[in-house]
């Protein structure tokens, strides 16, 4: 038998796409049991990590944030400014201080966020029916909390205030409808129309997972195709010469476990979030997940495509960081987004989260109709799409160019 004629029939034929994504599907899979470190950032890490996020902000709004009173009235009004301080369900009084000094070593060793001052002629005044003034020293470096007990404080003293107006004006002769009427003229009557119980469960911890789970989807595309690369093993998922349809198999099949097990996480907490804490989702809670889903699938491919066009994983790992780091900064969630300069919200239409969460607020709190919401996953979608086969070719390529394996 002619040599020609032999090589012909024991050359095996190409796989096809299913078979060459089952090929590399069960490699990934035997390469993740033979990897307990790399099978630990698919499974327990973002679950401890989601867990955390998810157990910080379990009690939706803060209470009993500690503060001070340094009373230098010792008179019965005084006393009554502290218990009210103490009922308050967002403060607690821990302590009560003698004198300035005590104050400032309490607010610098951080043990309460502020402390409340009660001049020695609070008292005295009242009852001479002059203007009263309390001094509310706090930590404005902590903003939340600082905004919370400013909040809390002020509706403690306005109420004592009130109701102190109230009695004088009711001795001297006024009605009781009358002296509420001169008490306030005008008010304001605020309405809240989403977020209406204020819980930072539902606002934060649901914008700061996706947050995370960005972060390790992209980082897990870039660390599983920089690997190989790395260790010089893209012969082994990749043989030179394959089809665009293989490369793009073969690059399915490997980002397919990351992409399953991220998945699977984000759908298990977006329905633990919503559906197992009662909350009522006034959008379209499958278009959410839908979206969340797009999102993170978007995210593995973004990192998978960093590695194969820079070649390298320490290359690759840095675009992770740089895109993924501050999305949650600049998505308009923690500071507003127009109120960022020009040149902040350039890149923060740049970042896919940005896009994504807007998606998840109009569902969430706003109860948008879908079909306003919708083109932000469908663009992420076509996007991916786009991604994904841009990424087979250059992984045809790198396949092709041995010599530049093992970069680091």
């Amino acid at each position: 038998m002619p040599a020609s004629m032999a090589a012909t029939v024991s050359a095996p034929a190409p796989l096809g796409f299913g078979a060459r994504f089952a090929q590399v599907w069960w490699r990934e899979a035997a390469l993740l049991r033979q990897r307990p470190l790399d099978l630990a950032w698919l499974s327990w890490v973002p679950l401890l990590g989601v867990g955390l996020l998810w157990w910080i902000f379990s009690a939706g709004l803060p209470t009993a944030l500690p503060i001070g009173v340094l009373d230098q009235d010792h008179s019965a009004l005084s006393r009554q400014v502290s218990r009210f301080l103490d009922a308050a369900p967002g403060l607690q009084l821990a302590a009560q201080y003698e004198n300035e000094a005590e104050v400032e070593r309490a607010l610098r060793r951080g043990e309460v966020h502020a402390v409340l001052l009660i001049p020695p002629t609070l008292s005295r005044d009242i009852k001479r029916g002059q203007r009263a003034q309390l001094t509310l020293l706090h930590n404005a470096q902590l903003g939340t909390h600082s905004g919370l007990i400013q909040k809390e404080v002020r509706t403690v003293v306005g109420t004592l205030g009130a109701g102190i107006e109230l009695s004088s004006r009711t001795k001297r002769g006024e009605t009781s409808p009358a002296a509420r009427a001169h008490l306030e003229p005008l008010r304001v009557g605020g309405l809240t129309l989403f977020n209406t119980s204020l819980d930072y469960e539902r606002y934060l911890a649901a914008a700061l997972i996706p947050a995370l789970l960005h972060i390790l989807a992209m980082t897990a595309g870039a660390w599983g195709v920089g690997r190989e690369l790395r260790d010089r093993s893209v012969g082994d998922w990749l043989p030179a010469g394959s089809s665009w349809a293989q490369a793009l198999a073969a690059l399915l099949g490997k980002l397919a476990w990351p992409a399953l097990s991220l998945g699977l996480l984000a759908a298990v907490t977006w329905l633990g979030l919503t559906a197992g804490r009662g909350w009522s989702v006034p959008g379209s809670l499958l278009g959410s997940l839908f979206a969340l889903e797009v999102f993170l699938g978007l995210s593995v491919l973004m990192g998978a495509l960093a590695a194969l066009a820079t070649r390298s994983l320490r290359t690759a790992l840095s675009a992770t960081g740089f895109i993924t780091a501050p999305a949650f900064a600049f998505s308009g969630v923690g500071f507003p987004l127009l109120a960022m300069p020009p040149l902040a919200q350039v890149w923060a239409q740049c970042l896919p989260y940005t896009h994504y969460i807007r998606t998840q607020t109009e569902q969430l709190h706003l109860g948008a109709p879908w079909a306003l919401s919708a083109p932000a996953p469908l663009w992420m979608l076509l996007i991916s799409l786009l991604m994904a086969a841009g990424a087979a070719a250059l992984l045809r390529r790198v396949a092709a160019r041995p010599e530049r394996w093992g970069a680091r």
